[in-house]
């Protein structure tokens, strides 16, 4: 079975599309692995503030079934524009890793490039896969929040209601 982790983020309606989201994924997928809601300001772009978070799961489908799920899950939630990533969401799911697999292929990036380059992804994916090693860099991916200018990026958890 391969270890999946997704990063999700919403800046439309975010508290009720992360719920819509994490019930999907769970349906998709099984049972997840979630760590902490984070707020964040949008980044490259002005808009709402977003919640993100990372979510793992085992499974037994290649990395392509497992993309094609995720963009399944994303179409029912579509963003205010026309899908860019520079834009709000209302739900946007990121393919993080697949195993150690590296990929450059078919407009698949893995690890995905962000894992290093934004607190809101690295942070949770630290909480839920922190005694893994980064595929390229081989650094555990706790060593990597560690030494991540953590100032350049506020965060702040939260605690969705009901839960």
């Amino acid at each position: 079975m391969a270890q999946v982790y997704v990063g999700m983020g919403s800046n439309i309606a975010p508290e009720r599309h992360i719920r819509f989201g994490l019930t999907a994924l769970r349906a998709r997928f099984g049972p997840l692995d979630t760590s902490t809601i984070y707020a964040n300001p949008a980044v490259g772009f002005v808009g709402a503030d977003f919640l993100n978070l990372v979510a793992g799961f085992e499974t037994h489908l290649t990395v392509y079934e497992v993309v094609a799920g995720l963009r399944d899950i994303e179409a029912a939630y579509p963003s205010a524009g026309h899908g860019s990533k520079q834009e709000s969401r209302a739900l946007d799911l990121d393919l993080l890793l697949y195993d150690d697999l590296v990929l450059r292929a078919n407009g698949l990036r893995l690890p995905r490039d962000e894992i290093t380059r934004h607190a809101f992804v690295l942070r949770p994916l630290a909480e839920v896969a922190g005694a893994r090693r980064h595929p390229v860099l081989g650094a555990t991916f706790t060593e990597l929040w560690a030494a991540f200018d953590q100032a350049r990026e506020r965060l702040t958890p939260v605690v969705l209601a009901g839960q």
